[in-house]
């Protein structure tokens, strides 16, 4: 008799929004985004599915302690620096990194395993994120994102407006508004490919996935080809629930 598939609840409380999925296995039933997660709305997002565990990755102060896994004994596992993970870690000070950025990383190399594969994750900040053809991770880059780039702009300085994004962007600005639309889309556009290359040089064959709230903006505007899965993250947080039953 087969082994039945069993079914995971995975939650992303991320900077600016969370997100829920549920998986069977390793295929995606569903998935939703919030601005606060509630036990109403995992109550109303699980109806059904039969929940066997959950696994939960906080990067803010949110609370996390949601009663539905009391309520129902469900196994929760909260995903740590110290969290069994299927790919070593390398990084100098895993104490510091954010749950989010290994979690692409797991997922970005679930994809590609045994190559070269850099993870970008475009949000709040800009992340790179390095896995190598040994599956260990080695560590990237943060930078400001795009929504943070407008909002740095305004607030340190004491004339220059809030502008707000637009995908309609001049290469040569003519006024305010237009010169910092420029400045902060063509110079993220050029960081990320800039980077992408300067990995290439250094690695042989890296593949490149993307994900994030603002990584629809790089799709076929980055010189460099790449793979965008706006659910990269949930899908390694998955992977992570799974290795660790697995052990």
């Amino acid at each position: 008799m087969d082994k039945r598939i069993e079914t995971y609840l995975v939650i992303e409380i991320g900077n600016t929004l969370s997100k829920i999925a549920i998986f069977a296995g390793n295929k995606l039933l569903a998935v939703e985004k919030h601005e606060t997660l509630t036990d109403s709305i995992l109550e109303e997002f699980t109806q059904g599915y039969g929940i066997d565990r959950a696994i939960v990755s906080n990067v803010t102060n949110a609370p996390d302690g949601f009663s539905l896994f009391k309520e129902q004994g469900i196994p929760l596992l909260h995903f740590t620096s110290k969290t069994p993970i299927p790919i070593e870690n390398c990084y100098q000070t895993p104490d510091t990194l954010g749950a989010d950025r290994l979690a692409l990383a797991v997922a970005a190399n679930g994809l590609y395993p045994n190559q070269n594969v850099l993870a970008i994750d475009c949000g709040t900040a800009l992340t790179f994120d390095f896995v190598n053809c040994k599956n260990q991770y080695l560590g990237g880059a943060i930078s400001p994102g795009i929504s943070t780039r407008f909002k740095a702009l305004n607030h340190f300085t004491a004339k220059l407006p809030l502008v707000q994004f637009n995908n309609d962007y001049p290469l040569i600005g003519t006024d305010t508004t237009n010169c910092i639309l420029s400045g902060v889309l063509n110079g993220i556009i050029n960081e990320v490919d800039g980077y992408i290359d300067s990995i290439r040089r250094a690695y042989s064959d890296v593949k490149v996935v993307f994900t994030g709230g603002e990584s629809f903006f790089f799709d076929k505007k980055l010189k460099n080809t790449i793979f965008v899965d706006s659910n990269l993250l949930l899908f390694g947080l998955n992977r992570i629930l799974t290795h660790n039953v697995s052990q």
